[in-house]
């Protein structure tokens, strides 16, 4: 499913105009980027956590020129579904 596709249903469930589903949903988006930029996590209850996880130091191969790299402590971005969405799925 893509976005086009989320505001399509969205905006046929609810009998909103499709430009503003889409600008909502866009808002929506920023709004979670940024506070994950922040190094703030986004708990959504009954759906899930967008949440930042550190990934530790490690050594690295580069295998055409045969040396070992670092790889520094980073942090990336990560979603943790809710018991409840997991249920869903199974």
């Amino acid at each position: 499913m893509t976005k086009a596709d989320i505001v399509n249903e969205i905006s046929r469930s609810t009998g909103l105009d499709k430009a503003a589903v889409l600008s909502t949903i866009e808002k929506f988006m920023d709004v979670v980027k940024d506070s994950m930029a922040h190094g703030e996590n986004v708990y959504l209850r009954g759906f899930g956590s967008f949440i930042v996880k550190t990934r530790k130091e490690k050594t690295a191969r580069n295998i055409s020129k045969n040396t070992t790299i670092i790889i520094p402590e980073h942090k990336v971005p990560a979603f943790k579904p809710a018991k409840t969405f997991i249920d869903e799925v199974h």
